[in-house]
């Protein structure tokens, strides 16, 4: 009996360590379940703390800065330039002298305007002694016709000569008013050979030079530009797409390349009825309405105009504005990324959020939402500054996934 009891003891021993081999890998098991399941169904969230901030609803565009007021000075007479009075970046008053053109040739047409008026005074003078020498014979022809002693003849010949020069008279008058006429235009042409600033302002580009030869037969050539720098005009482009959703009056900001954190604000003023016209094609035919020619996928771009003040001269002309117009705002909102809303309707305004709450539990609400942005939206009820709320959630391997903002 007892040597059989020792016969069996070596595969008692092999069974008993089988089944601790298959208890430790039930209790791996359990372990990694445990470890793939945690307790906590947060874990795999991307949470955000509900906070305040400013949340605006902007049409954003570009646009080009330029003077509010400016003028060409141009030349009306041709000639060569012999004096320039002032250079790029002075400062002018209304009426000062800016250049001179040659006036020879104009003074040698108002001399010669001016002799051939004396000529005809003097030709006036002697036809009028012509008139009364005629009207006093006219007037003994008649004195004898009445008293029967006159020849008909006599008297019909004199009231001839008499109706000569008086017509001849008011013939020399006529051109006398004619070169009155001519002289004037010639003498004004004589005073544009001195060009005066026709406002006062900044001189912003002088295109010519001295001894240049001005040539203005055909259209008048510019000869620099005056401009007045104290306001600005801003000249914005908005696409057909956003043109609809500004106003007149609606509040704006922008900002330039050249001062990136300031800050301009303005009012929008005026938005063109039309795009701007372009220019005529080259073979006279047609071209898009657009302003680009033919092409069919092109961009219909609105001209939205509005002044901003440049007393400190930090606004120059021709600088790129990043114009951001304010559709709506709201400040010191309660405001949550727009990842986190999921739309609960079709009404806009209704959205769902889920939420972790102090123990982990996630709970779905539904708020209302107000103004909105690209990437945050104002929340006017349902949550409170401080919660925590879902953003996404993370892959199988740990990592955030890509998060997609509506726009």
């Amino acid at each position: 009996m007892t040597a059989r009891r020792a016969a069996r003891a070596p595969g008692t021993g092999r069974r008993r360590h089988r089944g601790f081999i298959a208890a430790a890998v039930v209790l791996a098991g359990l372990g990694s379940a445990a470890l793939l399941r945690p307790n906590d169904p947060a874990a795999s969230a991307e949470v955000a703390v509900v906070g305040r901030g400013t949340v605006e609803d902007t049409v954003t565009a570009l646009g080009k800065i330029q003077p509010r007021a400016y003028v060409d000075v141009g030349a009306q007479v041709s000639g060569q330039l012999t004096r320039l009075h002032v250079a790029v970046g002075q400062m002018v008053r209304e009426g000062d002298l800016l250049a001179e053109i040659d006036p020879a040739l104009q003074q040698a047409k108002v001399e010669a305007g001016r002799a051939e008026r004396a000529r005809l005074t003097a030709l006036l003078a002697e036809q009028r002694a012509r008139a009364d020498f005629a009207e006093a014979q006219l007037s003994r022809q008649a004195a004898l016709r009445r008293s029967g002693s006159g020849r008909g003849e006599a008297y019909d010949q004199a009231r001839m000569e008499a109706r000569i020069a008086a017509a001849q008279v008011e013939a020399t008058q006529a051109q006398i008013r004619q070169t009155d006429s001519t002289l004037q235009a010639d003498e004004a042409q004589l005073g544009y050979t001195r060009i005066y600033a026709p406002m006062s302002g900044t001189l912003i580009a002088v295109d010519a030079r001295q001894g240049q030869t001005i040539n203005s037969a055909y259209e008048a050539p510019v000869l620099m530009r005056i401009a007045d720098l104290s306001a600005m005009t801003v000249w914005t482009q908005v696409s057909e797409a956003d043109v609809t959703r500004l106003t007149d009056g609606m509040p704006l900001y922008f900002t330039t390349l050249g001062h990136p954190g300031r800050r301009w604000t303005a009012s929008l003023q005026e938005i063109l009825p039309a795009p701007p016209k372009p220019p005529a094609s080259g073979n006279g035919g047609g071209s898009s309405p657009s302003g680009n020619s033919g092409a069919a996928n092109s961009i219909v771009l609105y001209t939205a105009l509005f002044e901003v003040a440049n007393e400190q001269a930090e606004l120059r002309p021709d600088m790129t504005a990043q114009v951001f117009f304010v559709a709506a705002a709201a400040k010191d909102a309660v405001t949550v990324p727009v990842a986190a809303l999921t739309p609960a309707d079709e009404a806009a305004e209704r959205h769902r959020v889920t939420l972790i709450g102090s123990g982990g539990a996630i709970e779905t609400r539904e708020v209302r939402v107000g103004v909105r942005d690209r990437f945050n939206a104002q929340i006017l009820e349902g949550l409170a500054e401080g919660e925590r709320i879902v953003v996404g959630w993370k892959t199988d391997d740990g990592r955030p996934p890509k998060i997609g903002f509506r726009l």
